[in-house]
């Protein structure tokens, strides 16, 4: 287990995505996050950065896909990513920067 020392080396970027921008009708974020990142180090983090209240984190652990570019095989590298459901009253615009 590494020790992660800030709060951006736990959330590296936020996912917008067509299913990502609408979970955020449900008040609820999606970002990647550090492989090694744990769920009470991201809601931490969450509620540093952006000043909110996090009520539930959920992960998902996607494992790189086996892909073909040329005739070469290559694949794509694992991804951690965080669900974050906010508590009422509470959003944050990801569009915008930090």
């Amino acid at each position: 287990m590494s020790i992660i020392g800030s709060n951006y080396d736990v959330i590296l970027s936020p996912v917008i995505t067509e299913k990502a921008t609408k979970l955020s009708e449900a008040n609820q974020v999606v970002f990647r996050v550090a492989p090694s990142a744990t769920k009470p180090q991201i809601a931490r983090a969450v509620e540093a950065l952006f000043k909110v209240k996090v009520k539930a984190v959920n992960t998902v652990n996607a494992k790189g896909k086996s892909k073909l570019w040329r005739g070469h095989p290559y694949k794509k590298s694992d991804v951690k990513k965080a669900i974050v459901t906010l508590a009422e009253g509470y959003q944050i615009d990801v569009t915008t920067g930090l």
